[in-house]
């Protein structure tokens, strides 16, 4: 059985002693750009900087204390090593975390930071599950899925669940899609909570396996896509496909132009930092490939991880 808004619904309990409840933000100046009334529930204000910290805090938290005195392992170069790191540094287990060698050197310091025990491995997504397979052989740690997990989807679904509470008359839900982590939980408790709302995913137009996923009716793989939005290369999952194609309504793609620009502008305008992962959603807006004119539209701000060396604008 595919999760529940129940199953969010607790989530979002075992998780409240530990993440942040984010605030949702309007500014007048981006709504007359996009014409619609946006409210932007910011995860970039969330641990790690990211939405990726409540999925991975309610996969810890679900643990049997006998599974989690073994710990927990991933393979990850993003957000969901560092959330991982942090959940199970708080709840004093291990967290045995692969990573290619080629990662930014600030992403390697962030996850040993948070207290996560780093194996190197090659870049390659075959070298990084046969490291990740040998370390849960010999260490017997759960392994938690950045996205193709039940706690990971129901985890990242409290988001909505409290932006929904904050703005109860929303008609649109936008996020972001990569492996669809957040995008299916965020449809889950959505359409649940509010009959007849619209969940729509932005997702780039040089990545845009997820929208040639749902055409197809199948999983499409992401073969080396190539994005400014580096947090939404990956595919969909097998758990997370069906409640897409269920519930979301559609994928809009979004021009790296367009990824661009509506993230310059949110910087600008509202003075937040946002990743570019999230600017996709900003940007179903920005590039107006459809027509969401006088909505009430949420927006689900992914992260605001950036590398301030390497600015795309």
């Amino acid at each position: 059985m595919p999760p529940t808004l129940n199953d969010i619904q607790k989530a979002a309990e075992r998780i409240q002693p530990y993440a942040h409840r984010t605030p949702v933000l309007t500014n007048e100046s981006l709504n007359q750009k996009l014409g619609a009334q946006i409210f932007l529930k910011c995860e970039n204000f969330q641990k790690v900087g990211a939405f990726k910290f409540r999925g991975a805090c309610n996969a810890v938290y679900s643990l049997s204390a006998e599974e989690a005195a073994r710990g927990v392992c991933t393979h990850s170069s993003g957000n969901h090593a560092q959330a991982l790191a942090l959940a199970a540094k708080m709840r004093g287990i291990p967290a045995y975390i692969v990573m290619p060698d080629n990662a930014p050197i600030v992403k390697k310091e962030a996850v040993a930071g948070y207290g996560g025990i780093i194996t190197f491995c090659e870049p390659t997504l075959e070298a990084r599950e046969t490291t990740l397979a040998k370390i849960e052989q010999e260490t017997g740690a759960t392994v938690i899925h950045p996205y193709n997990n039940e706690h990971v989807i129901t985890g990242q679904g409290t988001a909505a669940l409290e932006l929904l509470e904050d703005v109860p008359g929303l008609d649109v839900i936008i996020a972001p899609v990569g492996g669809g982590g957040l995008l299916s939980g965020t449809a889950i408790a959505a359409t649940e909570i509010r009959k007849g709302i619209r969940v729509i995913a932005g997702e780039p137009e040089t990545a845009d396996d997820a929208y040639r996923s749902l055409q197809a009716g199948k999983i499409i793989p992401s073969i080396n896509p190539k994005t400014v939005a580096d947090g939404l290369l990956t595919s969909l999952g097998e758990l997370t496909f069906p409640i897409i194609q269920q519930r979301v309504e559609q994928i809009v793609t979004v021009s790296e132009a367009g990824i661009i620009a509506s993230m310059k502008y949110v910087w600008e305008r509202t003075k937040i930092i946002i990743e570019p992962s999230s600017a996709v959603a900003i940007g179903v807006l920005w590039e107006k490939k459809i027509d969401l004119s006088g909505l009430k539209v949420g927006v689900i701000i992914s992260g605001g991880n950036v590398d301030l060396g390497k600015l795309p604008f």
